[in-house]
């Protein structure tokens, strides 16, 4: 769990960051979750956009995904959502 002023640097950080992956009508699937779970121990902040035909709003893709991989949603406005897991291997990001 993190605290509100590391979500509010790790939201900092994420201002700059292009969506990496797009949540679309095959919904959250095993493949998309793996690419996930990937680019989260490789980059450890990421950004995805939840298209209208998904049938998820951000905040419901954030949820069932963090619970999936045991990350931390940062943020979710809009059809974007921010997520967070540290490195297991390389821990880039040095939370306050």
């Amino acid at each position: 769990m993190i605290s509100s002023k590391q979500r509010a640097y790790l939201r900092s950080l994420a201002n700059n960051l292009e969506s990496i992956f797009q949540l679309g009508k095959n919904g959250i699937e095993d493949t998309f979750l793996k690419q996930v779970d990937d680019a989260l121990e490789a980059r450890e902040l990421i950004k995805i956009t939840v298209l209208n035909n998904s049938g998820f709003e951000s905040r419901e893709a954030s949820d069932a995904i963090c619970e999936e991989l045991g990350c931390e949603g940062v943020q979710a406005i809009g059809n974007k959502l921010v997520l967070y897991r540290k490195s297991s291997k390389k821990p880039r990001i040095e939370l306050p």
